[in-house]
């Protein structure tokens, strides 16, 4: 592939070999944010297009590609789930710690109330066969190794995400195509998956050249990249592509709530907390009301995903209230950098011309 005058300036021609994108800029997926708009934004603005799709059910991952093709020509990455489903868990302590809230709304927990996240299985797995998205990718390590072969037999490259140093070597010896270094800093949910001690995770910028040295593999940085410092800086540390995702969150085609966007504008945007809360998984997000009043983490929570079935009622009741604190609110580091509210494509292709221009030295 002959690169454009404009994809012949970056640094690293890599991106372009593995991502085929004029930037190297992938959108992150965001479940809860991220949809069919947003990734086409993205791509028309010359980014990889990501769909979150661990909260999907395998007709809604073909229909959802579908219709970007339809609006947008450019690299599609599809986002897949791959923790162990928890064994079953006495959940009483955690129904019992959110009582007042359930007798407060006057809702019921009830036994299986809302979406689950699933793990990536043959249904999902039947979806990227037909869909034959350019690349996939799968947080919380890598699904079994006959879903693997048939994920690399579509013709996909796979992306996955390392949050330490020994869980880039673990992929990287099982052959993936470029790892995904995802920074402290980063919003949503910490995509570990070897164990150990969270308050060990590095920053990107100390995570990111590791990595880059430890591997011999692309590795896109993810994690308070929000402008073209950022992107410019990743690049220099080593990194050939960057993901970003809470900058996105302010553009039109996210999916979150206004009272979501507004808080990333202000204030509380510079205020991003890990909490086990919403999902019995560490994830990075703004402060709500339930966080404020338990704390950020509680041992009662039940391991993940399995916390989110006694939430889901008292956030749709809420909802209907006009509260939107039983939601949360995910965000990394950098919210309110880059704030003023663009589409998808405005803003990718603002991201990457001052990224150029720093790398040019011309700001």
């Amino acid at each position: 592939m002959t690169p454009s005058p404009t994809e012949a300036r970056w640094p690293d021609r890599r991106f372009a070999d593995l991502l085929r994108s004029r930037h190297p800029i992938v959108l992150a997926p965001m479940a809860g944010a991220g949809g069919v708009a947003l990734a086409a934004g993205a791509i028309e603005g010359g980014a990889v297009g990501s769909l979150p799709c661990g909260m999907l059910a395998a007709d809604d991952v073909r229909e959802q590609v579908l219709q970007v093709r339809t609006r947008a020509d450019g690299p599609i990455n599809l986002n897949f789930f791959c923790h162990l489903m928890p064994a079953a868990t006495d959940d009483g302590p955690w129904r019992a710690l959110l009582a007042p809230f359930h007798e407060r709304f006057g809702v019921a927990a009830g036994p299986e109330a809302g979406p689950l996240r699933c793990p990536f299985g043959p249904d999902l797995c039947e979806a990227v066969e037909a869909a034959r998205p350019e690349l996939v990718s799968f947080h919380f390590g890598l699904p079994e190794q006959a879903l693997l072969d048939r994920v690399r037999s579509s013709g996909a490259k796979v992306l996955a995400t390392a949050a330490t140093v020994a869980e880039a070597r673990w992929l990287a010896e099982r052959g993936v195509d470029a790892i995904v270094a995802q920074g402290w800093e980063a919003g949503g949910h910490s995509g570990r998956f070897l164990g150990g001690r969270p308050d060990e995770q590095m920053g990107l910028f100390a995570l990111l050249p590791q990595i880059a040295d430890a591997v011999d593999l692309p590795v896109i940085a993810a994690g308070g990249i929000a402008d073209g410092r950022g992107i410019a800086a990743a690049l220099i540390l080593g990194a050939a592509a960057v993901q970003i995702g809470t900058a996105y969150l302010h553009c039109p085609e996210s999916l979150i709530l206004e009272s979501h966007r507004s808080a990333l504008r202000s204030e509380a945007g510079e205020h991003s907390v890990f909490t086990n809360l919403f999902s019995g998984g560490l994830a990075r997000g703004l402060w709500t009301p339930p966080m404020e009043a338990l704390g950020p983490e509680r041992a009662e929570a039940p391991p993940y995903p399995l916390a989110t079935a006694a939430l889901m009622p008292l956030a749709a009741e809420a909802a209907k209230r006009g509260e939107a604190g039983f939601r949360p609110m995910w965000a990394g580091q950098s919210a309110r950098i880059g704030g003023r509210p663009r589409s998808a494509r405005e803003l990718t292709e603002g991201l990457a011309r001052d990224a150029l221009a720093r790398i040019a030295g011309k700001d």
